[in-house]
């Protein structure tokens, strides 16, 4: 079975009184492994409460591993949640903390020497120093490198996306990011598309398109999906769920419509829900069953 490094930012989301683990490459790792993929996840926490109620979720799910280091000088990250009429997201997100300091160890080296496919986005690449260690993984690692673009301003440079893009094979990003990255506002999203292919010269290229569904690029053809209906709860964890199963049927080399019909109905199921991580449902089970 292939195995799966998804790196980065681990955290508490904060909705008011009411706390849920989260963090985008943690999000996208626990939809992974629901879904039977083999995954390691890599972050850090801090030594305080925060920090080991995190590694107590992670373990109950299965996720906790050497490759959570701990930090004796940085908090753990709590995100404030922030939801607008529509019930989309917004983050503060506080700096610096512990995921911004990930250093290079011989373990996590070797997980991304060992991966088939390694997840990444630009959040926790905020800081030097986890940058600095990402960078060094994708350029040592023949992995398949998945880059979830994933803005949250101010949190971001260009250049640093650039850069993030430029290594990667696969590029996933919603609408609003695709025309913050790409010059032309009034060309079609396909054409926006390609212009981002030829300047960064990505194998497959994701636009999630929210309640309109999502396009793709792959292979040297476009595919499109129109989405699924739900009442939405709230979009937190809605494109983490899509991109894990977006990822994991191609892993398994699953036709790109499959696959993509399959992404937007978890996307749509997970923002109907309350929080990143719901229980999977009979339902969305025997959807995924290819």
């Amino acid at each position: 079975m292939q195995t799966i490094l998804s790196f980065g930012e681990v955290l508490w989301d904060a909705f008011g009184d009411e706390k849920q683990a989260g963090g985008a490459p943690m999000n996208v790792a626990l939809h992974l492994a629901k879904q039977g993929a083999k995954v390691n996840f890599a972050s850090k926490v801090g030594m305080d409460a925060s920090g080991f109620e995190l590694i107590t979720y992670l373990t109950e799910n299965n996720l906790y591993s050497p490759l959570i280091q701990q930090d004796e000088q940085l908090l753990t990250c709590e995100v404030t949640v922030e939801l607008d009429v529509n019930q989309q997201a917004t983050y503060i997100i506080p700096q610096p903390v512990s995921w911004d300091n990930i250093q290079t160890t011989d373990i996590l080296t070797a997980a991304a020497e060992n991966a088939s496919a390694i997840i990444f986005g630009s959040l926790a690449c905020r800081e030097a120093t986890t940058r600095d260690t990402l960078l060094n993984l994708l350029d040592e690692t023949k992995a398949l490198k998945i880059f979830d673009v994933n803005l949250r301003a101010p949190h971001y440079t260009l250049s640093t996306i650039e850069n993030l893009a430029a290594r990667a094979d696969i590029v996933k990003m919603n609408e609003e990011e695709a025309s913050l990255l790409i010059n032309g506002s009034n060309a079609s999203l396909e054409d926006k598309i390609t212009e981002f292919r030829k300047k960064y010269h990505a194998q497959t290229i994701c636009v999630t398109r929210g309640e309109n569904g999502a396009i793709v690029w792959h292979d040297y053809q476009f595919y499109e999906h129109p989405g699924y209906k739900t009442n939405v709860v709230d979009t937190v964890g809605a494109g983490d769920s899509f991109l894990a199963t977006f990822v994991n049927g191609l892993l398994n080399k699953h036709p790109i419509p499959q696959v993509l019909d399959k992404a937007c109905a978890v996307g749509a199921y997970v923002a109907g829900k309350r929080g990143a991580n719901p229980e999977y449902d009979e339902g969305i089970k025997r959807l995924l069953k290819y």
